[in-house]
């Protein structure tokens, strides 16, 4: 069977583990992953119970082909509530740890309560031992790794915290691959949850196949697929996500000193995955059963002597890292990767923190003697690091900056506001919502915040063809199709962390009939094209449910201030300001919401989400 249809609750304050058992009609109304957790969350969450609290779940799980050579069926998401936002979370894990503890025979874990000293979990055969992470607290990842591996098994598989999650910094990530394919579940602070709960990691091993229902027809689509996908995304498969830090500077897309530049070509290319080609020794790393192979592992002697070996930076990360305080040093990109990698935090909620406080201390609410006596200074690599390090420690500045922007611009307070460019808590992704408003329609609407991946409509900017599930031809800066659009891409692409897959095969332009093929070859259903993106939209609206149990409503769907005032000065998106009124008007008519911004009881009732009412 593609899963064991099993998953362990384990709760390490009585050290109790119990196996629970999938009901087949929940497996296909939300999947698995991110869907089923959003299930259980809804049914069992209290609101009062803080993310933070040992009383609090982490609810981590597989999508429902994770584990099968269906192409990137690696993932599974970290689910629950965030420390960062206080509000529903998903961070989504590729490599090869999903796949691993598929293997060891179970489809997820749910944790709940604290353990009395640092613990891991090694998972095999079915069931979980808890064993002391003493000797391992306080060691970065890369050496937690290897550690894990040497005590449990040569071929297991590891998902673990840096300092950055003991420390409690807010948006501390988790990881797993070490230095040799290192891949993050990065945003929105899981690896503080964990680190809450006294957990170093979750290692897993095991021998258990993943036998789909009609293994002729499985293999079929996956062997005409493949070459379809790698077709598709060339790009990728020679640069990573890097590569496109130049073109996304040309279309407009790219932040620049946080939001208020509109070019920085140079910039960009220096500090671009063609210039890491270049200069230094990349070789290409997989996910389990990818195709592509995005990944891109650096070796690099950087100008100094410094020896950096491990996975190196991806978009988001020079964006942010790079364009958002213009810093335009390619070594500094990959020592500051490396630092962020080993520590643990997510790399968008640093960076983006990082330049609100490069801006705060602009305008003279943070001092130098805060900052290790080092100026935050546009441009400056030292200024970065000294930021980064402080963070993790949550030293000077970084008790503040640990938390985040949001709770930094509360802190400092004098219009600071204006220099956090989040939604939700969450920092925004470094797609500029700016040049395609369809992506300001997603950032105010995701439900875990400034997320990127609940919608990915940026891409149709690229040339993606999307007719598939989003049938309407759009003009990037049209205030009256954003909305439409939105919710187009965020009801097909809600299915992807369910079903366990990566979101970069969309580029290849798969129809929601084809994974309704892919999904009936290794399940035996009958799921139709219809009945998946009325999953999708299912799963979308039952994590809003969560939301406004935990407080959100039409307020808090909004972009920053400054993407709604300032337009860029030059470049692909001149002069360019999306409408909110209008795009969230329209979006809550075709989403079915009230006012408030709650799924109204007609939307509740087709989707079969009445039960999670309060």
């Amino acid at each position: 069977m593609v899963i064991s249809g099993k998953y362990l609750r384990v709760n390490l304050s009585t050290r109790e583990v119990k196996t629970e058992y999938i009901r087949e009609e929940d497996a296909r109304r939300y999947f698995l992953g991110s869907g089923f957790a959003a299930m259980l969350y809804a049914r069992e969450m209290d609101p009062t119970v803080g993310a933070l609290e040992a009383e609090n779940s982490i609810y981590i799980f597989n999508g429902l082909t994770t584990g099968s050579i269906l192409p990137t069926a690696c993932r599974i998401s970290f689910c629950g509530r965030s420390p960062l936002t206080g509000i529903w979370n998903e961070s989504n894990l590729g490599g090869h740890f999903g796949a691993e503890l598929r293997k060891a025979g179970i489809d997820g874990l749910v944790i709940t309560g604290k353990a009395d000293q640092p613990i891991y979990l090694f998972v095999h055969d079915g069931e979980v031992e808890i064993r002391s992470a003493k000797h391992l607290w306080g060691l970065d990842t890369f050496d937690t790794y290897d550690q894990l591996i040497n005590e449990t098994h040569p071929k297991a598989r590891a998902a673990l915290i840096g300092p950055a999650g003991e420390n409690l910094v807010l948006f501390a990530a988790v990881l797993q691959g070490g230095r040799t394919h290192s891949r993050a579940a990065g945003r929105g602070g899981m690896g503080a949850v964990l680190g809450s709960k006294l957990v170093k990691g979750i290692v897993a091993y095991g021998k258990e196949k993943v036998e789909p229902a009609d293994p002729k027809l499985f293999h079929t689509l996956v062997k005409q697929q493949n070459p379809v996908i790698q077709s598709k995304t060339v790009g990728l498969s020679k640069f990573g996500t890097a590569g496109g830090v130049a073109g996304a500077e040309a279309m407009g897309d790219l932040p620049i000193h946080n939001y208020l530049v509109g070019n920085w070509s140079d910039g960009a290319e220096n500090i671009s995955g063609q210039s890491m080609a270049e200069q230094h020794t990349v070789k290409q790393t997989f996910c389990f059963a990818c195709p592509i192979g995005c990944g891109k592992r650096v070796d690099a002697v950087l100008k100094d002597g410094t020896v950096i070996q491990g996975e190196g930076p991806e978009y988001e990360t020079l964006a942010g890292l790079g364009a958002m305080l213009e810093i335009d040093d390619l070594d500094t990109m990959l020592r500051a990767n490396d630092f962020c990698n080993r520590m643990g935090i997510d790399t968008i909620s640093a960076s983006a923190t990082a330049a609100f406080a490069f801006e705060a201390y602009e305008n003279g609410l943070i001092q130098k003697e805060d900052c290790d006596q080092q100026p935050l200074e546009w441009g400056n690599p030292d200024s970065l690091m000294v930021c980064l390090k402080l963070m993790v420690e949550r030293r000077g500045v970084g008790v503040i900056l640990s938390s985040g922007s949001r709770a930094a611009s509360q802190h400092l307070q004098n219009q600071s506001e204006v220099y956090a460019t989040h939604v939700k808590g969450l920092e925004l992704a470094y797609h500029d919502p700016r040049a395609t408003f369809s992506m300001a329609a997603n950032y105010a609407t995701a439900n875990r915040g400034g997320c990127h991946l609940e919608g990915l409509s940026y891409w149709a900017i690229y040339g993606l063809d999307a007719s598939a599930w989003s049938p309407k031809k759009v003009d990037r800066f049209s205030n009256e199709d954003a909305a439409q659009e939105a919710v187009a891409f965020q009801n097909f692409f809600s299915t992807y962390n369910p079903l366990g897959i990566c979101k970069f095969i969309g580029k290849a332009s798969p129809s929601p009939q084809l994974l309704g093929d892919f999904i009936n070859a290794a399940t035996g259903w009958d799921i139709t094209e219809k009945e998946l993106l009325e999953t999708g939209e299912r799963i979308f609206n039952l994590k809003r449910i969560i939301n406004n149990r935990l407080g959100v409503s039409r307020k808090d769907d909004d972009l920053p201030q400054r993407l709604k005032t300032f337009p860029r000065p030059t470049g692909g998106s001149k002069g360019k300001l999306p409408d909110m009124e209008i795009i969230l008007n329209d979006y809550y008519a075709l989403r079915g919401w009230d006012e408030q911004g709650q799924p109204n009881q007609e939307t509740k009732t087709r989707l079969e989400l009445t039960s999670f009412s309060k």
